[in-house]
């Protein structure tokens, strides 16, 4: 399948293969005007002001060939990023569509955007892409498709992820329990700070102890609720108090530093406990996963966000699907 090109001046978007039609509503519903390109790529003619929960990653877009293409080179390229009016620094990155088809490619993006990094002046790269937002960076990205090559660039501060294609990848510790550890941390690296040594983080629906874990290992306290048995050497953990009890009866005894939850139970239902937290003053931050349903995807969000905000008054509410999320999206917010 090839990719339709997208128009100068408008806005690419990439998501999980799967999600473009509720990336498009999304979008749609902000009067963005979105149009369909191709398998995980949706472009429309602005960038909404609440970041889509469904985009991985958004840039606006500077140029586009055709692939293949003898005009796309890395000379080319540098010309383009030259003429911009482009403050320094400059991050460079090269992402492909999360698809077999797209996969493919990554070879070749990375090639030329290295290619192109050693045409520009190196007093304008910034080598640390995690320094981009305080460094008041741009993030210029190269995006391979079937049939298609985008340039296209974004304020750090203003982009959805840091990582190129919002692909941030992490690794799964050889003693997690399962993948749900990895959303955490890709959760908390989206964040500019995380749980400190000796913070209390209350872990909702935690066996069999994923999360909790991770969260020890940073020398955080954890409360684990949940009536279904932890990993034995977290039950036992000094820094760890399992309470055997449901997520919806449980109450702290003193307000906390943190609430996380990842609960396969009624997305509703879940959004009410989080909100309930929030207008009870039971805790400072806020991380949860949310479980969509197979249809109404958007519409839900919409309630969800406004029990959050609303019901809970939980601020810097954010919303994404994130890279190790699935059939679910990830929220963050706090009360301070």
């Amino acid at each position: 399948m090839q990719t339709l090109a997208p128009s100068p001046g408008r806005w690419l978007w990439t998501c999980r293969a799967g999600f473009e039609p509720h990336l498009y509503e999304e979008l749609a519903w902000a009067d963005a005007a979105p149009r369909l390109l191709g398998e995980a790529l949706v472009e429309s003619t602005r960038a909404p002001p609440l970041a889509p929960a469904f985009a991985r990653q958004g840039m606006r877009v500077l140029a586009s060939f055709p692939l293949p293409s003898p005009g796309l080179s890395a000379d080319a390229l540098a010309r383009l990023v030259a003429a911009q009016p482009l403050a320094s620094p400059l991050v460079l990155q090269a992402f492909t569509p999360d698809t077999p088809s797209g996969n493919t490619l990554a070879p070749q993006a990375d090639a030329l955007v290295e290619a192109l990094r050693s045409l520009l002046p190196a007093e304008r790269l910034l080598e640390d892409a995690g320094r981009a937002r305080e460094a008041g960076a741009r993030l210029i990205s190269l995006c391979l498709a079937p049939g298609l090559a985008v340039l296209g660039e974004v304020l750090a501060r203003e982009a959805l992820s840091l990582a190129p294609g919002g692909r941030r990848r992490m690794r799964r510790e050889a003693d997690a329990p399962s993948r749900a550890a990895m959303k955490l941390e890709e959760a908390l690296d989206g964040l500019p700070f995380e749980p400190g040594r000796g913070e209390v983080c209350v872990d909702l629906g935690a066996a069999p102890g994923g999360w909790t874990q991770r969260l020890v290992a940073r020398g955080a306290r954890v409360i684990a609720v949940d009536p279904a048995k932890l990993m034995p050497e977290l039950a036992a953990h000094p820094r760890v108090r399992h309470i055997q009890e449901s997520a919806f009866a449980f109450a702290p005894e003193e307000p906390v530093d943190w609430l996380f939850c990842d609960m396969a139970w009624r997305p509703l239902e879940v959004a009410q406990l989080l909100a309930k937290w929030g207008r009870r003053g039971w805790v400072s931050y806020l991380v949860a996963n949310i479980k969509l349903p197979m249809k109404d995807k958007n519409p839900l969000l919409v309630r969800v966000r406004h029990i959050l905000t609303e019901d809970g008054g939980w601020k810097g509410l954010t919303v994404r699907q994130l890279y190790h999320d699935r059939d679910e999206v990830t929220v963050t917010a706090h009360r301070r």
